[in-house]
């Protein structure tokens, strides 16, 4: 699941819909969407969802049903950006490895160390937007943070087993940069 970053009243669920019809024009979502299809997942046209989230998150990827963006935490195009493409990563990792347990917590560390990685979730710009200000090693610490974050969802995953998990995966998961040649 992605962390969210801000409330303020969010958006509609016709107002995120409209903004997750022009993320999906956006050069990686492009980009995504095509090589989840070359890695054999299609994608329909409901895969990914707008709705009014009781929960405190952006949005989240579930298999076999797709991805949800939370309107409510919404109010800008770049948050619904992010949101699909952390998600859309997700979706990329439950496709291409066949055996992919959420409920085991490497599986789940790993692929949200992939996508607070590759997402750009952790750019120096968005951390300095939440008020994080350190310069230096502060991509790898939210990555890490986020990680933690979100594997607090996981009812299968105790905050101690999270972080054991995150570090027994750390450097494979965050060094795979599949489907891109590198980190963007």
């Amino acid at each position: 699941m992605a962390e969210s970053s801000t409330v303020n009243g969010g958006s509609t669920v016709e107002e995120c819909e409209d903004m997750i019809r022009r993320s999906l024009r956006t050069p990686m979502v492009k980009f995504l969407k095509e090589h989840l299809e070359k890695s054999g997942c299609r994608i329909g046209d409901n895969f990914i969802k707008a709705i009014h989230c009781d929960k405190k998150v952006s949005g989240g990827y579930v298999r076999g049903h797709g991805i949800i963006v939370c309107s409510n935490y919404m109010n800008i195009q770049d948050e619904v950006n992010q949101v699909v493409i952390h998600e859309l990563i997700h979706a990329y990792d439950d496709c291409r490895a066949a055996n992919l347990d959420w409920a085991n917590c490497a599986h789940h560390a790993c692929s949200e160390i992939r996508a607070g990685h590759l997402s750009g979730d952790c750019h120096y710009k968005r951390e300095l937007l939440r008020g994080y200000l350190k310069i230096r090693g502060h991509e790898q610490e939210c990555v890490r943070r986020r990680v933690m974050k979100s594997m607090a969802g996981n009812p299968y995953c105790s905050e101690s087993a999270s972080k054991d998990a995150m570090e027994a995966v750390w450097d494979i998961c965050y060094n795979d940069t599949k489907p891109f040649d590198r980190a963007p």
